[in-house]
């Protein structure tokens, strides 16, 4: 069953304390558990002096660290996870200052593929029936769900902020605001959503994403089949491109482009998914399971020795 429609799922609509996320945020919260950490080392007396910035932002910071996958929390402890270690680690990291496109598809696809701690992401992206929104309706929407689910301590000033801070991160806000503040929020180059041309609106970019690795596509496609189809060994091109988690919903693909993508996944996994067509029927099958860093590992190297 999906997670968002289980009885027992509990939303999440705080913990970044309205702050979107900034170059460099996930890297110094990385550093500060690479070995390890207890979960108060973001709310303890030298936070604001380890971290280099306010009380606020640094629990923003552990907020973020969790969301995005690169860190797990057990018993208490902050560890990281072998995805952030791999991309983030000072000795071998694939892209410890997420330079390049790949590490923020990633990190996008962390925030909205699945909805435990950032529900209003997951809801924007996979969800919401409309390519335009403004920030009345997204809240409006959110909060009609929410007493529909009977969700509790659910505040209708909390979901405003989180719906704010939602769009501030895939929106830049040039006019008005300084040029240091106005280029933080990392999600802003993926262009999935842009400024309406009427009136205090906003549109979800639908269609090819040229910065859009198939390694992360096929990760992305991976994570929806295991947390929705988990037992089936095949996979429809519908349910790729408009089951909720889809690759389709989370990167706002058109169903060409998601074929597309699909065709070459038996190349992009080496295959741990391929595609099939047989006897008309177009599907993507699994052979084995996808090793996520070693995909990563292969199309980062593929991108440098094309650089080089």
């Amino acid at each position: 069953m999906e997670t968002f429609t289980s009885k027992d799922f509990r939303p999440q609509f705080a913990g970044h304390e309205t702050f979107p996320i900034r170059a460099l945020w996930l890297k110094k919260a990385y550093d500060a558990i690479a070995d390890g950490a207890d979960k108060g080392i973001f709310i303890a007396p030298d936070a604001i002096v380890r971290f280099g910035v306010g009380k606020n932002m640094a629990q923003a910071m552990r907020h973020w660290l969790l969301a995005s996958g690169f860190a797990q929390e057990t018993d208490g402890q902050l560890t990281p996870s072998p995805l952030g270690a791999a991309l983030l680690d000072d000795d071998d990291g694939l892209d410890p200052y997420l330079e390049e496109s790949a590490s923020l598809w990633l990190l996008h696809l962390a925030l909205s593929g699945a909805p435990e701690m950032t529900t209003t992401w997951y809801w924007a992206f996979n969800i919401y029936g409309s390519l335009s929104f403004d920030r009345e309706a997204m809240t409006r929407g959110i909060l009609q769900l929410a007493e529909e689910r009977a969700w509790k301590r659910v505040a209708p000033v909390t979901i405003k902020r989180d719906v704010d801070c939602f769009i501030r991160s895939y929106v830049s806000r040039t006019r008005g605001v300084v040029v240091e503040d106005a280029i933080e929020p990392v999600l802003v180059e993926l262009g999935l959503i842009r400024p309406s041309a009427i009136g205090d609106a906003f549109e979800f970019v639908r269609g090819p994403k040229a910065s859009l690795p198939d390694a992360v596509f096929a990760i992305a496609l991976n994570r929806f089949w295991r947390s929705t189809h988990a037992e089936a060994s095949t996979l429809s091109i519908e349910a790729a491109c408009y089951g909720r988690g889809s690759p389709g919903r989370v990167f706002k693909l058109d169903e060409e482009s998601v074929v597309d993508r699909l065709i070459r996944i038996g190349e992009t996994t080496r295959g741990a998914l391929s595609w099939s067509e047989t006897a008309g029927l177009k599907q993507v099958m699994r052979k084995k399971p996808l090793d996520e860093v070693a995909v990563l590992r292969r199309a980062y190297r593929a991108v440098r020795s094309v650089a080089a």
